[in-house]
């Protein structure tokens, strides 16, 4: 019997990749789970909008447990809600206790998450961690990953970078301070096709607003169905 898996799910590169990756070695995700803001209703931090959310997950044929947390969330709460998703994923899979993330090479992230999801009685997986991410960027893209930059921190990168596709030609053009991955937080990216969905997104490309006088997002939402 393979080993069952819960996917935390931000809508990017990486959480998408795991998935591939997971799926790839056998390994059955029964269901993503998310944190949305809530007032906002987007994806927190990626700022992915809730409608594009669901269509990645119906692409990617599985259910979507939605954890709603405040704006200007503390860490206190963002905890609670996260460890109250968790029992509802819980109830709905009996026994599952193994949850994924798309984690790098950020060992002090990894380390809080094992730490808390393991007060919960959740043992955290990172397929990813360790990997040489410049090689790990050229594999997406080279697999058929598609994706789009959603949110740059203009205080490590230059705005004119959100709304790009991550492609090579924004490979090449990073500055050579800057993760290709955007690891540390410099950008932030939307999928929309690759090989973990089975039919890819159709998506347009909206207008770049600064937040919180740092923060460059570049709205994408579904395309409309041509009128009939």
């Amino acid at each position: 019997m393979s080993q069952r898996m819960l996917l935390s799910w931000s809508g990017g590169k990486d959480a998408a990749w795991t998935l591939h990756r997971l799926q790839q070695s056998g390994t059955h995700v029964v269901a993503l789970i998310t944190t949305i803001t809530a007032g906002y209703e987007r994806v927190s931090m990626q700022g992915i909008r809730r409608s594009v959310l669901h269509a990645q997950a119906a692409a990617a044929g599985l259910p979507l447990v939605e954890v709603m947390i405040p704006p200007d969330c503390d860490n206190r709460t963002y905890e609670d809600a996260f460890a109250s998703g968790l029992r509802t994923v819980s109830t709905c899979w009996t026994g599952l206790d193994q949850i994924a993330f798309g984690d790098l090479f950020l060992q002090d992230i990894r380390d809080y998450r094992v730490e808390m999801l393991g007060r919960h009685g959740w043992n955290v997986q990172t397929p990813l961690f360790g990997s040489d991410t410049a090689l790990l960027a050229r594999e997406m893209q080279a697999g058929g990953l598609e994706a789009d930059v959603c949110c740059v921190d203009t205080l490590q990168l230059s705005a004119d970078f959100a709304g790009r596709r991550f492609d090579a030609s924004l490979l090449r053009d990073l500055p050579a301070q800057i993760d290709p991955c955007g690891e540390n937080g410099e950008f932030h990216t939307c999928v929309q096709a690759g090989p973990m969905f089975s039919r890819p997104l159709r998506l347009v490309r909206g207008a770049t607003v600064l937040r919180d006088a740092r923060f460059a997002y570049t709205d994408l939402e579904l395309e409309a169905p041509p009128a009939l």
